[in-house]
């Protein structure tokens, strides 16, 4: 059986070669969201913004490796964009409540 592909399919023989996956996404604040996600990051993830896109490259030894750590990464990709998301609205809800009560829109009572 020398020579058949192991458990995730990696090589039973170990030949030393990397799996490399990229990840492309676009977003509103692409900067924001990738500097959340940088916590996050290890040493098999190179990540860049370009624009409104991000793009992380992740090379792994191991084929299961690799799926994991894109898997993980799309997951916090996922959350981070939804919480700058969340964010946005709610700072625009506030600044429209604040222009609302600086242009006179508050009762005053007199």
């Amino acid at each position: 059986m020398s020579g058949e592909p192991a458990r995730g399919g990696e090589s039973a023989r170990g030949d030393g070669a990397t799996r490399t996956a990229t990840v492309r996404t676009t977003h509103a604040d692409a900067a924001l969201v990738a500097a959340a996600l940088a916590p996050d990051e290890t040493d098999s993830m190179a990540t860049r913004v370009n624009g409104d896109a991000i793009e992380c490259v992740v090379e792994r030894p191991a084929t299961g490796g690799l799926r994991s750590t894109v898997d993980d990464h799309v997951v916090n990709l996922r959350v981070a964009d939804r919480l700058v998301e969340r964010a946005r609205a709610h700072l625009a809800a506030d600044d429209g409540a604040r222009r609302s009560d600086t242009n006179g829109d508050t009762d005053t009572n007199t």
